[in-house]
């Protein structure tokens, strides 16, 4: 099946600046995460996919290479190569572009040496109380890791003694005619170094780096926002032969709480009021996220909707030290399964309220404009 446009994936225009892109990446990335659809075959492919376009369309030479070529500026082959077609005068810009891109997934630059290791990508998900209180996760990582054996240096002595590579004669490139086109690749024999080792290790067989678990404590810092990525430097893979590692991004996602609602660095809550405690006014109790109690005066006449500011209850402030406001909205609820002696007491109360005309403004007021559009229609 053919690809989807990756900003039609996104769904963001294609001039999209990178807020926008970071936006919606983050709005389709927490609606279909894994830990969120558990066992849906069809949010995982879709979350892979948001992932891709994100990935492509966040750097700036990806998405420049893919605004020009579609789809066919990653892909290798004749279909591939086609979609380069006609868009080079000349000059070696045909080999250089395939030797930006393959050098990108492959840690290698031009020149022929081994590039440093791979990045890797892992993700996380924390609570909204450690996202408050920051936290200190330990995180599973599958990656290329030096080898023990020969200390990175691919070599059974650890001196490598280097021989001219057979498959490329030292090009470290292989051509290869695709159609009217010369595809060209880092050779798979080298490594596009050029060169083998004569005595290669044992345990690596000559690669320098083995495949391991490892085990890594990330420290997630106090105020983090889902979608938040943290780069930790030189942790992804190992270099090929000793060359440099790459680095890991830790995505962060945040779980929604079952009372607090985060915006930004600010809290809402919402607490549901008896309609005496509304009316008569009165005290109560709320929790904040840091575990602790606040007094909220409620007035008389309180109505839905009606939010108290309680300052600096909020979110920890990344990087800093102040914290947000705590919103508290109340939602007024009405008695049900009253007792006839309580339905009594209210019809009471009701024929007072309407006699005094003044117990409820709103009402009186929208009443009495309903009267006016209705006089004004003649009925």
């Amino acid at each position: 099946m053919a690809k989807r446009d990756f900003y039609e994936v996104l769904g963001v225009q294609k001039g999209a600046n990178d807020d926008e892109l970071k936006k919606a990446y983050r709005k389709l990335a927490m609606k279909l995460h894994p830990d969120r659809n558990p066992g849906d075959a069809k949010a995982e492919a879709q979350f892979k996919e948001v992932n891709e376009a994100y990935d492509v369309l966040k750097d700036a030479e990806k998405r420049a290479a893919y605004d020009r070529f579609g789809h066919a500026a990653f892909e290798g082959g004749p279909g591939g190569a086609g979609g380069f077609g006609g868009g080079f005068g000349g000059g070696g810009g045909f080999e250089d572009m395939f030797a930006d891109i393959f050098g990108q997934f492959t840690g290698r630059g031009r020149g022929g040496s081994p590039g440093r290791g791979a990045d890797l990508r892992q993700e996380i998900t924390i609570t909204l109380e450690e996202a408050f209180a920051g936290v200190k996760k330990t995180l599973r990582v599958p990656s290329a890791v030096q080898c023990e054996a020969c200390n990175g240096s691919g070599a059974e002595s650890g001196q490598p003694q280097m021989a001219t590579c057979t498959t490329c004669q030292g090009a470290g490139k292989i051509r290869s005619q695709q159609g009217f086109f010369l595809v060209e690749r880092p050779c798979h024999t080298c490594g596009g170094t050029g060169r083998t080792i004569k005595n290669p290790c044992k345990v690596c067989l000559g690669a320098g780096r083995v495949q391991r678990d490892r085990t890594l404590n990330v420290t997630i810092p106090a105020g983090v926002e889902d979608g938040t990525r943290i780069r930790l430097s030189g942790e992804g893979e190992a270099g090929v032969r000793g060359a440099p590692a790459g680095d890991l991004y830790v995505d962060v996602g945040v779980r929604q709480h079952a009372l607090f609602q985060r915006e930004g660095a600010n809290i809402l809550v919402r607490v549901p009021l008896r309609m005496t405690q509304a009316a008569l006014g009165g005290h109560i109790e709320v929790p904040s996220i840091d575990g602790g109690r606040s007094r909220v005066t409620i007035p008389s006449g309180t109505q839905t909707g009606n939010s108290f500011r309680l300052r600096g209850k909020g979110m920890s402030v990344l990087r800093s030290t102040q914290r947000g406001d705590m919103y508290v909205q109340v939602v007024v609820e009405t008695p049900q399964n009253l007792t006839a002696k309580q339905k009594e007491l209210l019809e009471a109360f009701e024929a007072e309220a309407v006699k005094g005309g003044k117990s409820s403004p709103e009402s009186e007021g929208f009443f009495a404009k309903v009267k006016e559009f209705w006089d004004g229609l003649g009925r």
